[in-house]
């Protein structure tokens, strides 16, 4: 059995995702989460959604539109949806490292200073007076600059400057983001952390209550920080948070909670979700045995590419993925178990399965079952 494996253990992690007292907007899941993964747009919808009492695809826009949440590059080079408040102090924590690690993949698309000055000038000169403009027009915008701006450098001028707090997400449209400069479209404000050390007890903070437990370990990789800045993050934690107690099952490094968390649980898991690609449950950790035999991670990561896909939790346990299948015209869901006992189990996700279609305005014809 793997580490932190126990039912226990688990039970604490639905009840840190929210699956057990679920929001009544989308902010109030971003701020339990810390920050959502959201390379692909759709599926951070369903990823907030999940986790909501009543949730539309416009709840988590309109999030977005209010300037409550944004969407940018805060860790791991990746696209996140977070908490506004929270964007620049991370990025000054984040950015430094994730752009020099980038500097070879610059060099080798001939991108430097020159270009990023450029880049940086036009679109502040356009965008200034509360302007937005989408990937294609902004690439457009530097190409009357003189800018060579193909696919790759345009993604990495844009990247380079949402890292720099120059610009970030703003408005969606659907699927469309449109972008916007950070000072303008979140301009700097009350709830901002003073300090890095607050920055990092702040970030611990969220990732603990939004995904314990955890070990030091997890939020390094979740966060792209150094075990040094972990162990900062976690003396300025304080009382927040706590060690994880799980006898006897205590045989691996210490996991933390939040405050109380673990009396607040279940003590046993419950319950079946369909989540989205992506989602914190499985991706929020450097390690995911806990809640997935890792002879099953290629099933939900094909071939490593990076690809999460969505998956079905059964009692905290990763059993299976599932996707949209059908036609447009009469649209489906298929179930695919990693092992056939759990197959038993489908007519439990009918009602996750039909809310997830439900919130994206999907009428299903039906739900299969495949099993291994």
């Amino acid at each position: 059995m793997p580490t932190g494996s126990s039912q226990l253990s688990r039970a604490v992690r639905l009840h840190s995702h929210g699956f057990r007292t679920p929001a009544d907007d989308a902010v109030s899941v971003v701020e339990r989460l810390g920050a959502i993964q959201a390379q692909d747009l759709g599926a951070a919808k369903w990823v907030i959604g999940s986790r909501m009492t009543r949730p539309t695809p416009d709840a988590v826009d309109a999030a977005l539109a209010e300037r409550r949440v944004v969407r940018s590059w805060p860790m791991r080079g990746t696209l996140h949806i977070l908490p506004a408040r929270m964007l620049r102090p991370t990025l000054r924590l984040t950015g430094p490292r994730v752009l020099a690690n980038a500097r070879l993949r610059h060099e080798r698309l001939e991108l430097g200073e020159t270009e990023y000055r450029r880049a940086r000038d036009a679109v502040e000169r356009e965008l200034a007076g509360g302007g937005t403009a989408t990937r294609d027009e902004l690439s457009g915008l530097w190409r009357a600059a003189g800018i060579d701006a193909n696919g790759p450098r345009t993604y990495h001028l844009i990247w380079w400057l949402a890292l720099d707090g120059v610009l970030c997400g703003g408005p969606v449209d659907g699927r469309l983001q449109h972008f916007a400069l950070l000072d303008e479209w979140a301009p700097v404000g009350a709830g901002e952390p003073d300090s890095a050390e607050q920055t990092l007890a702040e970030l611990f903070t969220a990732y603990v209550r939004g995904h314990g437990p955890v070990t030091l370990a997890d939020f390094a990789w979740w966060s792209g920080l150094t075990m040094r800045d972990t162990r900062t993050a976690l003396d300025g934690a304080g009382d927040r948070v706590e060690r994880f107690v799980d006898r006897p099952a205590d045989d691996g490094p210490e996991r933390y909670v939040a405050a109380g968390a673990t009396d607040a649980a279940a003590s046993r898991p419950s319950g079946a979700l369909a989540l989205a690609g992506f989602d914190e449950y499985y991706l929020g950790y450097a390690d995911r045995s806990p809640v997935c035999d890792p002879a099953f991670g290629d099933l939900v990561i094909p071939g490593g590419n990076g690809v999460f896909q969505p998956t079905l939790v059964l009692d905290g346990r990763v059993v299976g993925t599932w996707k949209r299948s059908g036609t447009a015209a009469k649209p489906r869901i298929e179930l695919r178990w990693f092992e056939s006992k759990h197959a038993a189990a489908a007519s439990r996700f009918e009602r996750p399965v039909r809310a997830w279609a439900g919130f994206q305005g999907i009428e299903l014809q039906g739900i299969d079952s495949t099993a291994p």
